[in-house]
């Protein structure tokens, strides 16, 4: 099971679209929404899980494959690069990049400073 403990009232934003998509980067295999909900640790309809996946689908998060008189779903993108993808949204949302990076940054473990270095030097500018 993906999560540790029943949710109760309401969750925030994104939880349940994030939960799903735990779900599936677990797995290369491609799910059915009632497979997806068996491996949920909450309590929900299969028609709410089923409505999550179309949205993630119609946002390009997950792909989708005709399977009998339903779908299959499978992430289309790797937890990583989802998480590189937001972070360039909000980097592009903001009229101060600078102050954002400098705030990521101050907000990083020593060890997260260290890798970050490296990679740039690999990178380069």
């Amino acid at each position: 099971m993906i999560g540790s403990e029943v949710r109760v009232g309401k969750r925030p934003d994104g939880a349940l679209e994030q939960d799903i998509l735990r779900v599936l980067w677990s797995t290369a295999e491609a799910m059915m929404p009632g497979e997806v909900l068996g491996r949920l640790d909450v309590d929900l309809a299969y028609t709410s899980v089923s409505t999550v996946l179309t949205r993630l689908y119609e946002k390009g998060l997950v792909t989708r494959d005709r399977q009998g008189r339903g779908f299959a779903y499978r992430a289309a993108l790797s937890e990583s690069e989802l998480a590189a993808r937001r972070m360039g949204e909000v980097l592009t949302s903001v009229a101060d990049r600078k102050a954002v990076l400098v705030g990521f940054v101050d907000s990083l473990t020593k060890r997260d400073i260290k890798s970050l270095r490296a990679m740039v030097q690999e990178h380069g500018p």
